[in-house]
């Protein structure tokens, strides 16, 4: 036991304040008001961007382009008997296996199908103890009828409270479908939801199976071929309202999708500047509604934006400094959020580098896990363009190498809003670039800002790998986010922001430390990033470190993206309509403020 605990107390000293990361370049073609320093350099500019465009990558790797999956939702009212096609997918509580004393199921659309497959069905479940709980499934092959497949989906209790219960639906789908090369299939509820929660689940089934089937193959040399197409989503209604859902849950996809792709990204082809060149491509892809700005490291001089620049020092790669715009296509705002994502794209440690067992520097391509959340959320948000809402998407990109040129441990160094540092820890260099990039957000004349960041592995020892930790002084703004995640179906807790650990950060040459001792590691991670925020502005930090990164399937999660949408979503003008009601069920995950 006791070489378990030193074992993970090194494993979060190492990660220390900072895991994941990505990145992609470009510059800013098209600006609402240019800023002076960047009208005086143009042909710089230019040529730089063709520069970082054709630069070869460290060992010639290029992602191959690949298909997306492109699926088309069919909501449908019919007699399930009547459908034909692949596979038929039943989800079933599991209350709905009961039988009856003449063993036969209690449920009517599963005796309406065992009646029809002859009892087979009842028979199967049995033999392989099939009972509907969460999580389990069975696939049944029937030639000869309409479906060639039955799959059984167990969703577990009758009562679920969060969208994973449902998305787990739509993952099941895809994954029979790619067993069978299936290319199209329909889902259909055992037992109906309630009127008002319908939208819901098939937007969440839709979800489950567009990231079921989704595998990023771009660095393989041969990629898989996807062979669904369509599905049927039965006994759900039907509808304008009813596409229009599926039409969301889609764009919020694509949104998670791009997220997984950027930390997926080996850090010798997402740098800095690749970084930069993503988020400019979802401006011009959008450019009805963003516009973007991309600073390099003399601008960001200029900015006297120290803190990130020291961090950026010893790399070859030079820093990018990201600033979308969002703004609606009617230019009405009554509302001005901003999304701060940390970006650093590789995260080496510095030299207090990372070194030994536990150390995960072969997975510190992740640290930019916090920008790929912001960045996936602005390109769904580009896509759905919500009323009434202006949103500022922040990346402050960078790598965080080694060499005569870098940051060293006792390093006095000076943010942009004239606060000074001393670093007695290089590897807690994440809190260092969101410093300036919170002062920079909150200058944009904001009313609320949320930060994302693979910060502390002190919070992964607290929460575990599938839990984010978020810290708040305002409980206003901890309330969306834990209704925006509860819709989301992402586990995040509220953690105590206690001021007197602040102590442990107070320098006798500087105004602080960046970091303090082992104990309550997360909590002084995020009183350093509150030092950095205007006190008019209401702010939220999310550590993310755990749930970014899936160690089991060994790639990214996609983490953040659908809850920040939620969170602009319910801010835009859209608030006014009737919440969903899955946020209005408790979560496990909340607690009380």
């Amino acid at each position: 036991m006791a070489a378990a605990v030193a074992a993970i107390a090194f494993f979060a000293s190492r990660i220390c304040c900072s895991p994941p990361a990505g990145s992609t370049l470009f510059f800013v073609r098209r600006f609402q008001r240019p800023l002076p320093l960047l009208r005086r350099r143009p042909s710089r500019l230019c040529s730089m961007a063709r520069a970082l465009s054709t630069h070869d990558t460290l060992g010639l790797t290029k992602p191959v382009t690949v298909d997306l999956p492109q699926i088309t939702f069919c909501a449908k009212e019919i007699d399930i008997s009547d459908w034909k096609g692949d596979v038929l997918a039943v989800a079933v509580f599991e209350k709905d296996m009961s039988k009856g004393s003449d063993s036969k199921f209690e449920n009517p659309i599963l005796k309406l199908l065992d009646d029809q497959l002859g009892n087979l069905l009842s028979e199967t479940s049995a033999e392989e103890d099939f009972k509907g709980k969460s999580g389990q499934s069975t696939v049944l092959r029937l030639p000869g009828y309409g479906f060639k497949r039955l799959s059984l989906v167990g969703i577990g209790p009758c009562t679920p409270s969060v969208t994973t219960a449902y998305k787990v639906i739509g993952e099941t789908v895809a994954l029979a479908a790619k067993n069978a090369q299936a290319s199209n299939a329909a889902v259909v509820l055992a037992s109906k939801p309630s009127e008002n929660f319908r939208l819901d689940v098939a937007s969440a089934i839709a979800s489950g199976t567009i990231l079921g089937l989704f595998e990023d193959t771009r660095f393989k040399s041969e990629s898989k071929k996807h062979f669904l197409k369509f599905v049927d989503i039965i006994g759900l209604g039907s509808g304008p309202e009813l596409d229009e859902k599926l039409n969301y849950a889609s764009n919020i996809c694509s949104g998670v999708i791009f997220g997984k792709e950027l930390v997926n990204a080996p850090a010798n082809v997402l740098t800095p500047g690749a970084l930069a060149e993503e988020a400019s491509k979802i401006a011009s892809s959008y450019s009805d509604v963003f516009t973007a700005k991309i600073f390099d490291a003399d601008q960001c001089k200029e900015m006297k934006m120290g803190s990130y620049l020291a961090v950026a020092a010893a790399s070859s790669n030079p820093p990018h400094f990201i600033h979308l715009c969002y703004k609606p296509p009617d230019g009405n705002v009554k509302t001005k959020l901003a999304i701060v994502g940390k970006g650093l794209t590789f995260d080496s440690g510095g030299y207090n580098i990372k070194a030994g067992p536990g150390s995960s520097i072969e997975l510190m391509k992740f640290d930019m896990g916090g920008s790929a959340a912001a960045l996936g959320a602005a390109k769904a948000i580009g896509q759905i363009k919500p009323p009434g809402v202006e949103v500022h998407f922040i990346v402050a990109a960078c790598e965080n190498m080694i060499s005569g040129t870098g940051m060293r441990p006792g390093d006095i160094i000076t943010a942009s809003n004239g606060k000074t540092i001393e670093v007695n820890n290089t590897d807690a260099e994440g809190r260092l670039t969101l410093a300036d990039a919170l002062v920079y957000a909150c200058n944009q004349g904001i009313e609320k800002v949320v930060d994302l960041a693979t910060l502390t592995g002190a919070c992964v020892v607290a929460l575990g790998p599938s839990i984010a930790g978020f810290f708040s002084p305002s409980d206003e703004l901890a309330k969306e986010i834990v209704s925006a995640s509860e819709v989301a179906g992402e586990k995040l807790w509220r953690m105590p922001l206690d001021d007197s650990y602040w102590d442990s950060m107070k320098s006798s040459v500087a105004d602080m430390l960046n970091t303090g001792g082992r104990q309550g590691g997360a909590i002084i991670a995020a009183l350093f990033l509150k030092q950095f925020v205007d006190e008019k502005v209401q702010w939220l930090h999310i550590d993310m470190a755990g749930p970014v990164w899936n160690d089991k399937k060994r790639t990214a999660t996609g983490f953040g993206v659908s809850t920040l949408v939620e969170w602009v979503v319910k801010n835009s003008s859209q608030s006014e309509l009737e919440p969903s009601p899955i946020a209005h069920h408790p979560s496990p995950y909340e607690r009380a403020a």
